[in-house]
């Protein structure tokens, strides 16, 4: 069959004129937002752009038994560790001009509320990749903005003890990667990531975990990437899991874990998106906050032509209580 001569069809837009657009009047937004380090830690107030705290370590368990009847004699108490970050300042901005925003939009009602939105979620997704990452703490100046240190810089070689076990764990033994210990109260050294990576292994993982364990933090959270996801499901342990169905239903395959148990606790596995894919931080959430010097918020700019200008800021600073109660497998391919 074939179309008569001086059809008028939907391929002639010319021809037909006045067909109105088929546009759904929604926005399918694809926000991967998920921020765990944000989302789920103690939150502090700060009042100034450097924040400290204290932290306090026992001395090393020694043999210890006494004279009868001796006097006694007296240590000097060891003083608490005096800590600190200097707080950082991040922020979103965006424009609408007056004349978009009078005009009938699909999928929002007014546009400065959907940049809003939109923008809010980046500057989170931001803060996170700031807390878990491994930049340093900087002063910054007038033509350079403050940074706070994450958790990758603060878990360092310790420098107290030197039977202490190590909390960072290479995922290879010809890994060249190095964290440098935190001194003068601050990580201000950045990590070097080396050239030789290897997959993460139960051997490498439960070290991380035991020299965590052994200082006294309970590491009841694992954060990595995907491909450190993908090698943690793979390990031997991993217990095979049956699922009753139906006769008439399909089978379920369980191919992931998110629970690991070794010798020192139960740990839960949180896939990240913001972190390096070359690190593995087994956390303690009790040693870790954030301190805001401002909470996020949004606010409007000075007006100074035909638009309307936005944007939302914070000024905060990662807080690590105690390092030693958390550690971390890197060099991960």
């Amino acid at each position: 069959m074939a179309q008569l001569t001086g059809t008028t069809d939907t391929y002639r837009i010319g021809t037909a004129g006045g067909i109105r657009e088929d546009l759904e009047d929604t926005i399918w937004d694809l926000f991967p937002a998920d921020t765990w380090a944000l989302t789920n830690l103690d939150k502090v107030d700060a009042s100034n752009t450097y924040h400290e705290w204290l932290g306090q370590e026992l001395a090393d368990a020694t043999t210890n038994r006494q004279i009868e009847g001796d006097d006694a004699s007296f240590a000097t108490l060891a003083a608490p560790a005096r800590y600190g970050t200097h707080l950082q300042i991040s922020s979103k901005t965006f424009l609408v001009s007056d004349s978009l925003e009078a005009t009938n939009r699909a999928g929002r009602a007014r546009e400065s509320a959907r940049g809003m939105m939109v923008k809010m979620r980046e500057l989170k997704r931001d803060m996170e990749k700031a807390l878990t990452g491994n930049q340093i703490s900087t002063v910054g100046g007038s033509g350079t903005g403050r940074s706070t240190a994450g958790m990758e810089s603060w878990i360092g070689d310790p420098t107290a003890s030197a039977t202490e076990a190590s909390h960072v764990v290479l995922a290879t033994s010809s890994a060249s990667a190095t964290t440098a210990p935190i001194t003068s109260g601050t990580a201000g050294t950045a990590p070097t990531d080396g050239t030789t990576m290897g997959p993460i292994t139960a051997t490498a993982l439960n070290l991380a975990l035991q020299a965590a364990w052994e200082d006294g933090g309970d590491p009841r959270v694992i954060l990595c990437r995907a491909n450190a996801k993908d090698d943690i499901d793979t390990f031997t342990g991993v217990a095979t899991r049956f699922v009753d169905v139906d006769r008439s239903a399909q089978a379920s395959i369980i191919g992931a874990a998110n629970l690991y148990v070794s010798d020192f606790g139960r740990h839960q596995v949180i896939l990240h998106r913001y972190m390096r894919t070359n690190t593995v931080l087994c956390l303690d959430p009790d040693f870790w906050a954030v301190a805001f010097l401002r909470r996020p918020l949004k606010r409007q700019l000075a007006k100074t032509g035909d638009g309307t200008k936005h944007q939302v800021i914070a000024e905060y600073g990662l807080v690590a209580r105690n390092w030693r109660a958390s550690s971390k497998v890197t060099a991960v391919s």
